[in-house]
């Protein structure tokens, strides 16, 4: 009797696996994954975009701060006062990732644009390591802020 039991279930198993469309198949393994975060401190003029698509494998720890600590009290003054946004990335990717941030002036000009100071971006394709650490400050000289040690690699 056990003899016979296991082939119907194998063959009824067999027919309701056959019943989902072809469509369906081919949907499950074209699936789009996509993984995004996009952080904007409007007091620091600052913004960063990490991105990862089309992946296979992603292991990611992405730390954030942002920071806006206006020093005026009077309610006139447009400036933001020290304003941050930091960003720490630390990932392992088998597929595309799209990492970029931007600094502008958070005022606007006369014709009501912001001057971008500086803009960067990294398209990366494969199997990959990232690690970066980003920095945006307001209201910072040259020399008033930078690393105070140089890591070994």
């Amino acid at each position: 009797m056990k003899l016979i039991i296991f082939p119907i279930v194998f063959i009824l198993i067999s027919l309701g696996a056959a019943d989902l469309p072809a469509s369906y198949y081919q949907a499950m393994s074209n699936m789009n994954t996509e993984n995004t975060l996009c952080v904007k401190n409007y007091d620091a003029g600052a913004s960063v975009t990490e991105s990862y698509t089309d992946f296979e494998h992603l292991d990611k720890e992405t730390e954030v701060t942002s920071r806006s600590l206006n020093t005026s009290d009077n309610e006139n003054d447009n400036s933001a006062g020290n304003a941050t946004l930091e960003v720490h990335i630390n990932a392992n990717v088998v597929g595309k990732a799209h990492v970029a941030w931007q600094s502008r002036d958070i005022l606007p000009d006369k014709a009501g644009r912001h001057a971008a100071y500086s803009l960067a971006g990294e398209d990366l394709t494969g199997v990959f390591s990232i690690e970066k650490f980003i920095q945006l400050w307001s209201n910072s000289t040259i020399g008033s802020v930078g690393p105070n040690w140089l890591p070994c690699s």
